[in-house]
């Protein structure tokens, strides 16, 4: 398992709130707030990715129509790509230059994504070309 410090490309970095993963700008003193994740390798493009030190990890879910993002609390070393009820919170990594997106494996075509406004939920999208979603990521080991 490896920390990775995870951003958009229009710098924001994530953070949590109410325990919800939020993508904003933090300065200052608030830089402590930011997020790392812990990822977890599973195949060679594919990983588990939780909220580093809390048993916290991401995971698509489809409700009737609606697919979102959510957070759930199981920790991440307890999760196998053996298990189907884990594929959930299975992402598949697609490196695009030094950018990153992250597809849900669980719900193929959404890709994890923030909103072009600050302080707004870390979501998911079908709609990765829309221009008010970001999906492309820097990605890099702590």
């Amino acid at each position: 398992m490896q920390a990775f410090r995870i951003w958009d490309i229009n710098q924001k970095t994530f953070y949590l709130r109410n325990n919800q993963l939020i993508a904003g700008y933090l300065q200052g003193s608030n830089t402590k707030l930011e997020e790392k994740l812990d990822v977890v390798p599973i195949e060679p493009h594919a990983v588990f990715l939780g909220i580093h030190g809390a048993k916290l990890c991401l995971a698509c879910v489809k409700s009737g129509d609606e697919t979102k993002l959510q957070l759930e609390a199981v920790n991440i070393t307890d999760l196998s790509k053996h298990k189907d009820q884990d594929k959930r919170f299975t992402f598949i990594l697609s490196d695009s230059g030094p950018t990153t997106s992250f597809e849900s494996a669980a719900c193929p075509g959404w890709f994890l994504c923030t909103a072009l406004e600050a302080d707004r939920p870390v979501s998911l999208t079908n709609t990765p070309q829309e221009a008010m979603t970001v999906t492309k990521f820097y990605f890099q080991k702590d």
